[in-house]
């Protein structure tokens, strides 16, 4: 039998090869076995980034794809890193052969060979891709400052553009878990004690073909992402939708009124206002994308109150928390630097949030909303109403997740927990 650690390297060291003499097509990494129960497979490929070759890296978790490019050179190291360790399967494709290595369950690897892949053709990022945006959101586009009026992504808009169709990409995929049967009768159920400030969401409005859909983009600024969720709802989902924009800064919001009038988009509109005043009583999708600190919570209420289905936020600049956490003693020394205590707060801000959403009657998922490599605020939170309420235990079981975590960072008070009139004191058992 081989030295297991020369077959590993022999496998590397032909990957190496590939890439230095261009017959590399792609690598894929499978049976992940680590902390991240998610993960489910590494595809790598060639791509050429300003005339320079790199190896895109795109990770795919069970709700989830993230996409980060990265050197030969670097690529080599993370590849070596993960082999045999986190992925146990490798495939490397080339155009002379392919070879696979598989770890067994004793972590003993195992090298076999099979035919040639067919040559990849050269990868750019200015190939055309596929995009879910219909031709008519490219006049919106234009005179938003994306594109050219060729189509050609402006300088500086890269990023932009990027966050608008990955938006709409994850949108296409949240609406379908929100909105699986639109025919079903609309349900009801009378409000429980304590819960004051649900009763629009416990009408459980469903929708139906028959009538649009109503979608509130909260803090929508220059309306990138709410003229996006106007074309795909109305131009690709082929579901009829309002949707409205709500922006504080009345100049951004002639100017978004004016564009919609010239781009034919019926059924949107802008209003000026703030989170708060925004005066829908029914929405069926709620969106809050970057709204700073406590708006975030803000908005996710409005949701809850209108009954929302879907409900997603990008929370943003997460500061109310900060000054309240109490972190256990352990913690202690390494907060005491700023970045650790302020991403802290983030994560202690945004799980409170998450946690609250499913004691309200909601299935939650957070995820990256786009690479770290584009905006650093890339965290999204998307809450799905369930079809049934819950029963009192398992309501019961989600309040008290979010009462220990509240306790464990000694918090007494939380601007969405307030919304709900929901109280981290644990109530007082009968008989007491």
């Amino acid at each position: 039998m081989s030295d297991p650690a020369a077959l590993r390297e022999n496998f590397l060291a032909q990957l190496a090869a590939s890439l230095r003499d261009a017959t590399f097509v792609k690598l894929t990494l499978g049976k992940p076995r680590g902390p991240d129960a998610t993960l489910r497979n590494l595809f790598i490929r060639p791509v050429t980034l300003r005339g320079t070759p790199h190896l895109t890296f795109l990770w795919r978790h069970a709700t989830q794809d993230i996409t980060k490019n990265s050197s030969p050179a670097d690529a080599l190291a993370q590849i070596a890193a993960l082999l045999g360790s986190t992925f146990h399967s490798a495939h490397l494709f080339t155009t002379a052969r392919m070879a696979q290595l598989e770890f067994n369950k004793h972590g003993e690897p195992r090298l076999t060979y099979g035919p040639a892949a067919p040559a990849a053709a050269a990868a750019t990022h200015d190939q055309p891709k596929h995009r879910l945006l219909p031709p008519e959101s490219q006049r919106w586009l234009e005179k938003l400052g994306v594109t050219t009026a060729t189509g050609a992504v402006r300088t500086g808009m890269a990023d932009k553009h990027r966050q608008i169709h990955q938006f709409t990409e994850i949108l296409s995929h949240l609406v379908a878990a929100a909105f699986p049967g639109e025919s079903a009768p609309a349900q009801g159920r009378a409000n429980r004690p304590g819960e004051p400030r649900l009763d629009a969401l416990l009408a459980c409005r469903v929708p139906t073909p028959a009538r649009p859909l109503e979608i509130a983009d909260m803090g929508c600024g220059k309306g990138y992402l709410t003229f996006a969720t106007h074309d795909y709802f109305n131009h690709v989902a082929g579901r009829a939708a309002r949707v409205h924009g709500v922006e504080a800064r009345p100049a951004l919001v002639e100017t978004s009124n004016r564009t919609a009038r010239d781009c034919g988009c019926a059924n949107l509109d802008f209003t000026a206002g703030t989170i708060t005043s925004a005066p829908f009583a029914a929405l069926d999708v709620l969106l809050a994308l970057h709204a700073c600190d406590t708006a975030t919570d803000d908005a996710i209420a409005k949701g809850l109150a209108a009954g929302a289905a879907l409900i997603v936020v990008a929370p943003c600049c997460q500061k109310e928390l900060r000054p309240q956490l109490t972190a256990a003693p352990v913690l202690a020394p390494a907060l005491r630097h700023g970045i650790f205590q302020e991403r802290h707060a983030e994560f202690v801000t945004d799980a409170l949030r998450a946690l609250l959403l499913e004691w309200a009657g909601y299935d939650t998922k957070v995820f990256e909303f786009i690479s770290t490599e584009h905006t650093a605020k890339n965290l999204m939170i998307a809450a799905t109403r369930r079809a049934a309420p819950d029963e009192p235990a398992r309501r019961e079981n989600h309040a008290r997740a979010v009462r220990d975590l509240a306790a464990f960072y000694g918090l007494r008070q939380h601007a969405l927990a307030r919304h709900l009139a929901f109280n981290f004191a644990a109530p007082p058992q009968a008989g007491l």
